[in-house]
């Protein structure tokens, strides 16, 4: 399946996984969705930084084990190529006195 994003780029897309089709994705999906549903993985922008970030957050906080340098280097490739910055990416996460809970 070909889908178009927002970029303007067209990009193959594997219907059983909804990641882009490149050079690692099959490793991508095999990692990723071994703790969580890919479309948390789709649903996400931002650069190597920020995908290197996630992966110490899970492994922080989520018991993510460590991954070999070799294999984290070949995901963070992926993502930050696949999955990178767009205008149309993420909501930014809202102001403290809007969470709720909050009344001033």
């Amino acid at each position: 399946v070909l889908m178009a994003f927002p970029s303007g780029l067209l990009a193959e897309v594997n219907e059983e996984t909804g990641l882009i089709v490149d050079e690692h994705w099959q490793l991508v999906a095999g990692m990723c969705s071994s703790c969580h549903s890919l479309k948390i993985v789709t649903a996400q922008r931002g650069d190597r930084r920020y995908w290197e970030k996630t992966i110490r957050w899970m492994q922080k906080t989520q018991n993510l084990w460590v991954i070999p340098p070799e294999i984290e280097n070949k995901i963070l490739d992926y993502l930050s190529k696949n999955y990178a910055d767009e205008e149309a990416g993420r909501r930014p996460a809202l102001p403290p006195a809007l969470m709720p809970g909050k009344r001033e």
